[in-house]
């Protein structure tokens, strides 16, 4: 009988198929058996061998190498015996692969972590040693991203990782080695230079950190110290001052000039694009994010679509999709894409994918992290390109033992651990997950997005919360409406990479078409940031990661049944979607915030300050903007404001001003009072940069000023005006509020000092100074407050705002104290959260909570 004839209706291919298949190649995809699991455990074996013992000492990791080899190869003697005529019995799981495996990954271990410890690097770095060294780069440099401490934001600084070739030290006595160490160089973009100078010996000046390729030979002098981190890969820590000049002695290779000129040129063709477009377009497209903003950073964190910042499978697997065809129709046909159809054959398509993988290696550096991306992606594509899901689960295990072996570091790196999960998920759950959905009537594209951003986050969350103590909650609808912008904005950024060496108009037309996407991204990724109810906070640590892995099966198990209702799946969307966006009127009738009649909100931003006074529905005055941009705008959107007629800025400390851009973004600002001292000079042009960026004006507060927004009426009591005494420090330059509204008094203090505050009750508007309803304790409850201005000011509600567990001590036993014995209800941000003052004056004045 004929076997097509036993086949069902179902499985007939139709006339479209059968002419396909004849242009293109089989239609359909290859039955397979079940998973090919017999190098899973000799992969996993290697991994585990190589994050013990490659910090360990060399002589542990070596009698572990020989053990197992000896051990191996025993069992491969005994197993040929067994067989008989030499052929080795392979039924399941091999122990003698496993064991040789767990040798070669010891061996590799041992050798990597000698490293650390070989030559005088290691013990000059206990020493703390100031020495003269001659490095190799091996890295990128990049640029750290500024942390708000306290009221200053850290200075910048470039990290690059180098080897140390030759080092000089103290005592002058040189010596030759390879040993890997991290540079920290102060003072951000400077210092590099890329002429040498006439006697090799003196730095000259000039010149870029940031502009120096890798393989680049620099000599430089600094001062070493150990690793910031006990298990790094780096045998010491190199610092070198904002002052120092490293000089170039030795060019970097050919290869790497080629892939810096690439980078540049894409760089120059990004240069006019939108802020968020030219930020993250290179980040995407080649790992460069030199440009991306904390702000931005910070979002893209909190929705977990950091990966698309950095060099990923994703990446690569869109680029060989153009080749080979898209992941959709991989299932019916094994060749789509470009190849067949311009008539090019199987042999010939492999070896174009050959040199695309060769030219992204090189572009992306070819260090061990896009090795790894190339290779998941590789895997990823082969997937779901010829259909043969379950036979590729040797191939990923194969990926995962090569390149443990050739780099036993990426066996502690939680990138490769994420890579190696995300793409594990993708090989074994998502397939069955976007069955499951197509069998419920979901479309077969969206089914499959749907299981692959799924499988990933379901995976990989466990590993996020471990470090980042939080769970995001809009994961995976963020990364599944960032699919639709990834593909475009990549293929149009590599065209741009591409054409920029040939014509940078058209690598600018390009670039241009891929910011539109680019910048989509980054508006999701924000707005998905900004959503009350973007995270949850988590036990961070691996006991909190198991309990998460814990919670997420069980949410499986529950969700095969809750998929067989279609009303419960409304239900739990429904509910999902009310938990992220936490309506007001919803969230109001549940938890009572925000109060419906709230007049002032001091929000929770951590060490720092934000408060709003209401000015009417949807309109508050802002003053100042916390240190946290998404703290800010979060707490602004729980508030229900959407217009700002004034941000008002006591003072130009960071604590104060970094979050800014959460203020301004998305909402009406009609204009940024600031006070007349200008400094810090870096956060001064900070705040000036982000007005110009959104066209809003700046303008000077001075004492004696009235202004009125709505209900409220606000007067400047703090600082005087020209001529004005010069302030001991901005904390003493703080623009001092006096604000009324429905009734009430409150007197906001910024940060002001003793010094300040006994000057201000000596001016005209202080010496009228009325007691208060609620004050804005200075400084974050500091212990430097006055005792008269606290007596005048005779507070009902004193509010603090002040991070938890901050390194200050605020707020001051002595100022609670001070407080309370005068009768003042003290609330504090670090343990009360956000807190409003709702009513008017009198009786009618609380306070949520």
């Amino acid at each position: 009988m004929n076997r097509t004839a036993l086949r069902s209706d179902r499985e007939v291919p139709s006339a479209s198929e059968r002419r396909a298949a004849g242009r293109l190649g089989d239609a359909h995809p290859r039955q397979e058996g079940p998973l090919d699991l017999r190098l899973v455990p000799p992969a996993l074996a290697a991994w585990g061998t190589a994050a013990l013992t490659v910090t360990g000492s060399p002589w542990w990791a070596g009698l572990v190498a020989m053990a197992c080899a000896v051990g191996g190869a025993g069992l491969l003697v005994a197993g040929r015996g067994r067989a008989g005529g030499g052929v080795p019995v392979w039924r399941g799981p091999s122990a003698a692969a496993l064991l040789l495996c767990v040798a070669a990954a010891a061996a590799s271990a041992g050798l990597h972590g000698a490293d650390l410890r070989r030559g005088p690097v290691p013990e000059l770095g206990s020493r703390f040693a100031r020495v003269e060294a001659e490095l190799e780069v091996t890295s990128d440099p990049r640029p750290t991203r500024p942390k708000v401490r306290g009221d200053h934001a850290a200075p910048p600084s470039v990290l690059v990782e180098a080897d140390v070739v030759r080092v000089t030290g103290p005592d002058g006595g040189a010596a030759r080695t390879r040993t890997p160490v991290l540079v920290v160089v102060g003072g951000g973009d400077r210092g590099a230079d890329s002429r040498r100078g006439p006697d090799k010996s003196a730095p000259v000046q000039g010149g870029s950190w940031l502009s120096v390729l890798p393989s680049t030979r620099l000599r430089v002098r600094g001062s070493l110290a150990p690793p910031m981190v006990a298990g790094d890969r780096v045998a010491a820590v190199l610092r070198v001052g904002g002052g120092e000049r490293a000089w170039v002695v030795g060019a970097p290779s050919r290869s790497q000039r080629v892939a810096g000129a690439l980078r540049a040129g894409l760089r120059e063709a990004t240069a006019g694009l939108d802020a968020d477009a030219r930020a993250l377009l290179p980040g995407l497209v080649v790992g460069d994010t030199a440009r991306v903003t904390p702000e931005l950073h910070a979002a893209f964190e909190e929705t977990d679509l950091l990966h698309l910042m950095a060099v990923s499978g994703a990446n690569f697997t869109i680029l060989l999709a153009l080749l080979i065809g898209p992941p959709g129709t991989a299932q019916l046909v094994e060749r789509r894409g470009l190849a067949p159809r311009i008539g090019l054959p199987l042999r010939t398509t492999a070896v174009l994918g050959g040199a695309l993988t060769l030219g992204f290696v090189v572009v992306c550096r070819p260090e061990p992290s896009v090795l790894r991306a190339a290779s998941c992606g590789l895997i990823a594509l082969l997937a779901v390109a010829t259909g043969r899901r379950r036979s590729l689960i040797p191939a990923l295990a194969t990926a995962v033992l090569l390149l443990v072996l050739y780099d036993p570091w990426l066996a502690r790196s939680y990138g490769f651990l994420l890579s190696v999960l995300a793409t594990a998920a993708l090989l074994t759950l998502a397939p069955r997950w976007s069955a499951a959905l197509r069998g419920r009537g979901v479309p077969a594209r969206l089914a499959e997005a749907l299981g692959a951003s799924a499988a990933a986050q379901a995976v990989c969350a466990p590993v996020v919360a471990v470090l980042a103590a939080r769970v995001s909650l809009v994961a995976v609808p963020c990364n599944l409406l960032a699919e639709f912008a990834v593909a475009p904005a990549t293929v149009l950024g590599f065209a741009a990479l591409a054409a920029a060496p040939l014509s940078i108009p058209v690598a600018k037309s390009l670039a241009w078409c891929a910011g539109w996407p680019a910048g989509w991204i980054a508006d999701l990724a924000r707005t998905g940031a900004a959503l009350p109810g973007s995270g949850v906070d988590w036990p961070g640590g691996w006991r909190g990661g198991a309990l998460l892995a814990l919670g997420t099966a069980v949410l499986v198990l529950v969700g095969r049944r809750v998929l067989r209702s279609p009303w419960i799946c409304g239900v739990c969307a429904l509910l999902l979607v009310l938990v992220i966006t936490r309506p007001a009127p919803l969230v109001r009738g549940v938890t009572g915030w925000p109060p419906a009649d709230w007049r002032l909100a001091m929000c929770d931003v951590g060490q720092g300050d934000a408060l709003v006074l209401a000015a009417g529905a949807g309109t508050g005055v802002v003053v100042d903007a916390g240190p946290d941009p998404l703290l800010v705008d979060r707490c602004l959107r729980s508030l229900g404001v959407t217009r700002v007629p004034a941000v008002v800025l006591t003072h130009f400390h960071a604590d104060h001003v970094a979050g800014l851009a959460g203020v301004l973004r998305g909402r009406a600002v009609g204009q940024i009072e600031t006070t007349g001292f200008e400094e810090p000079p870096e956060q001064v042009a900070f705040v000036r940069r982000e007005a110009a960026r959104r066209g809003v004006p700046v303008v000077r507060a001075a004492a004696g000023e009235r202004r009125r927004a709505g209900p409220l009426d606000w007067q400047v009591l703090w600082p005087p005006p020209d001529p004005a005494p010069t302030p001991d420090g901005p904390n003493d330059a703080s623009v001092t509020l006096l604000v009324r509204v429905a009734g009430m008094t409150l007197l906001l203090l910024g940060d002001l000092e003793p010094p300040a505050q006994r000057a201000l009750l000596r001016t005209p508007q202080g010496a009228r100074l009325p007691p208060v309803d609620v004050l804005k304790v200075a400084h974050h409850g500091s212990a430097y407050q006055d005792p008269e201005l606290l007596r005048r000011a005779a507070p009902r509600v004193a509010l603090i705002s002040v991070g938890r567990d901050n390194p200050y001590g605020h707020p001051a036993p002595s100022t609670l104290a001070a407080l309370r014995a005068r009768g003042s209800a003290v609330l504090r941000t670090d343990r009360d959260g956000a807190v409003a003052v709702v009513g008017g004056g009198g009786d009618a004045l609380r306070v949520f909570p």
